[in-house]
């Protein structure tokens, strides 16, 4: 079922690119991150409450570390379409989309240094690949 999900997830993440391409050509990036953001917050707001999700909940059904762990990936996030945002208004899509999935290549280091997942000499055979692909996209 997560690889429906992270397929799905793959798809939506390329229209990302394509539309946010097609509509920054004369809009500013911050703004246009912080309209989409906005409305990924309504979207995702109304979803919850369809799906119910908002049932049983209270401010403290989180804990402190969560909260702030909930926060920081917040925070990230915002940041990482900000930058995203930014290299597509001024760069080729395709260019920007290959160095950006480069968190791939983050998400295993950091993953193996701050999760303790495993570091197979498969996961660093293929991020090594992802690097090389990168390049050769990009130059």
């Amino acid at each position: 079922m997560w690889l429906i999900f992270a397929l799905l997830s793959s798809v939506t993440a390329a229209l990302v690119a394509i539309f946010a391409k097609l509509g920054l050509k004369d809009i500013d990036p911050t703004l246009a991150t912080t309209i989409r953001s906005v409305i990924m917050a309504l979207f995702l707001v109304a979803v919850s409450f369809w799906l119910r999700k908002f049932d049983g909940f209270a401010m403290d059904s989180f804990s402190s570390k969560e909260w702030v762990l909930i926060v920081l990936a917040g925070v990230s996030g915002a940041l990482s379409w900000l930058f995203y945002f930014v290299a597509l208004k001024y760069g080729l899509a395709t260019k920007v989309v290959v160095i950006d999935r480069l968190s791939l290549v983050f998400v295993i280091v950091l993953a193996a240094l701050f999760l303790g997942e495993a570091l197979s000499w498969k996961s660093a055979i293929g991020a090594l690949l992802m690097i090389a692909g990168a390049i050769i996209i990009s130059v």
